[in-house]
């Protein structure tokens, strides 16, 4: 960590956390929330005289903070959580209490043993009114001792199903007094006398979990390009019946099926890698927008960071599981890598927001978008959300040869995102016509909501793909990437197909042409696809895989692995003379009476 403020800027909270990841490794460590969220939160709601204040001492490690927002009765739910912090005028004190079991704060990783101090999300009271949830910085142990301060219980939550290195913890506060600075006051405060000052937008208190799901895109993208890697890598040694009778045994990655599997998971790593630049450039203009006083930008980019961290680790957790499929039995054993990568990435379906509510977040925001097409208003000058406002063709397009740049896919995509959102926003209003409250009708809706922004996502993501790749200038890597543009956006097609068909937009013969489509890419790419992987350029302590690993010396390595098991240091371990051995022998004895 020293080498850090050498190597990239530790104020640039993007630069800290690729720092991190490709440093500390996937499976935690003491720094990991302090730089992920406890760093981001002081440089993005802190007002300057507490930048000041805390920000060098965090980046030198003077103290190791986590970020403690979720409880045990209530996650991404933020408006009810029950932790409290009631102002007193006469001391200028915060006074921070755990009223309830449920109150009490769960999962924050590092917080169990290893943090210090923490970024606390609060209920905020002052002057007989509660202002709902704001970030204070609290001090948890002392520094010298590193023993809970009074008030303060704290330790660890024990074994999870993944992430076995990080400490998450539970904390309590019983009347635990904090200085009213300790409140994060760059957008909202608490003045002296307790008069509370409101921020311009009320999503601005949460900025550190936008950024954190706008990382969690690329951290998805990742897993799944080094899983790719893995089945490919395997795939390509792997040898397995055949194809033509008497030819001998063929690498199980000359099969379509073995390539219909994997193809598809590396075309979405990529997909998801470039949106996962797009949002993470787009949350760097925002948070320097909001530095500069317009927070215009704020709705699109919450909206698109909850829809995009909802869909992109739903599919990396299900590619994930068919590259370890597509792997055979081996992909079972923890020599694959898929166990570590899979119990890490199958965590973000839940963490930082459950993908449900995450999407129906996104849903919030269509649902505005949906009522300004219906009152007339202009289209917003905004790329993300514009398709929405514009006609599209009356019939899907994809099977014409003249698909420049696969303009008649995308409009399939945006077709089909434009009528679920727009139907679920009639179904709504008409509910509530029908006496349904607002809440009634949302829940009613809440499916179709939910498949509206799947859709709206899918195109967000198709439509970058497209744009990113038609900016590659070298022809040759330019074809490679064409083919996994053509498989994922095909494949994507035949995902919706349902929607598509529904209401006639598609016909069943371009469901075929689609279906066609994805053939010829497997095709393509297939002669291609170790070197493609290659090109991701993961070192083999990335993949922590036997199976994937650069030289190809699987089957060599697999049995070393086997070999070094703790329990082949001895022939036979003592529990066979105590029980097993014991037991069978009187087995024996009895069988000859």
């Amino acid at each position: 960590m020293e080498h850090a403020p050498k190597a990239i800027d530790v104020t640039n909270d993007v630069e800290m956390r690729t720092f991190n990841f490709f440093t500390m490794g996937i499976d935690g460590h003491p720094f990991g929330l302090h730089l992920d969220m406890a760093i981001p939160t002081i440089l993005n709601n802190a007002d300057e005289e507490q930048r000041k204040d805390w920000l060098p001492k965090a980046a030198n490690r003077e103290f190791i903070a986590t970020y403690a927002q979720t409880e045990m009765g209530h996650g991404t739910n933020l408006k009810k959580l029950e932790t409290t912090a009631t102002y007193d005028p006469k001391t200028q004190e915060f006074v921070l209490n755990s009223p309830t079991i449920t109150s009490t704060k769960w999962w924050p990783g590092n917080l169990g043993k290893s943090s210090n101090y923490a970024v606390v999300m609060a209920q905020l009271y002052t002057q007989g009114k509660c202002y709902g949830a704001h970030p204070f910085f609290v001090q948890l142990r002392d520094l010298n001792t590193h023993k809970p301060l009074k008030g303060i219980t704290v330790g660890d939550i024990g074994p999870k199903f993944g992430l076995t290195t990080t400490d998450n913890g539970f904390l309590q506060f019983d009347h635990v007094r904090t200085p009213r600075r300790s409140m994060f006051m760059k957008h909202a405060k608490v003045l002296p006398d307790g008069r509370y000052v409101p921020p311009v937008h009320d999503k601005l208190n949460y900025s550190t979990m936008v950024f954190i799901r706008a990382a969690i895109v690329s951290g998805m993208a990742y897993h799944l390009l080094v899983t790719s890697t893995i089945a490919v890598r395997y795939s390509a040694i792997r040898r397995q019946g055949e194809i033509t009778p008497g030819a001998g045994e063929v690498k199980v990655l000359d099969y379509q099926t073995q390539q219909h599997r994997i193809f598809p998971q590396i075309a979405r790593g990529l997909a998801f890698r470039l949106s996962g630049q797009y949002i993470m450039k787009l949350y760097t203009q925002t948070m320097d927008d909001i530095r500069n006083g317009d927070i215009s930008a704020v709705p699109d980019l919450h909206a698109l960071s909850c829809g995009l961290k909802a869909v992109t680790t739903h599919h990396a957790a299900l590619g994930l599981e068919q590259c370890r499929m597509a792997c055979g039995g081996h992909g079972y054993s923890q020599a694959s890598g898929f166990p570590l990568h899979y119990s890490v990435a199958v965590g973000a379906c839940t963490y930082e927001g459950e993908n449900m509510v995450m999407l129906l977040q996104t849903a919030r925001h269509l649902m505005k978008m949906a009522k300004a097409i219906r009152s007339g208003q202009s289209p917003k000058s905004n790329k993300i959300v514009d398709y929405l406002f514009q006609k599209g063709p009356p019939k899907c397009l994809i099977d014409q040869a003249y698909d420049t740049n696969y303009r008649n896919v995308l409009e399939s995509f945006e077709h089909l995102a434009r009528r679920q959102t727009l139907e679920v926003y009639y179904k709504l209003v008409q509910l509530q016509q029908q006496g349904r409250s607002y809440e009634q009708a949302w829940n009613d809706c809440a499916v179709e909501l939910c498949k509206a922004s799947r859709a709206h996502v899918r195109t967000f993501l198709a439509r970058t793909f497209v744009e990113e790749i038609d900016k590659v200038s070298d022809l040759s890597i330019k074809s490679v990437l064409q083919d996994l543009l053509q498989l994922y956006l095909y494949y994507e097609v035949t995902e919706c197909a349902t929607g598509l068909l529904e209401d006639g937009f598609m016909t069943g013969q371009q469901l075929k042409y689609a279906k066609k489509k994805i053939y010829e890419a497997l095709e393509k790419i297939r002669p291609n696809a170790v070197s493609i992987v290659d090109s991701f350029d993961f070192h083999d302590r990335d993949l922590h895989s036997v199976l994937g690993r650069r030289d190809g010396n699987v089957y060599e390595n697999l049995l070393k692995w086997a070999q070094s098991s703790p329990l082949n240091k001895t022939d036979v371990l003592p529990f066979h003379h105590k029980y097993l051995g014991k037991m069978m022998e009187e087995a024996r004895q009895r069988s000859k009476i």
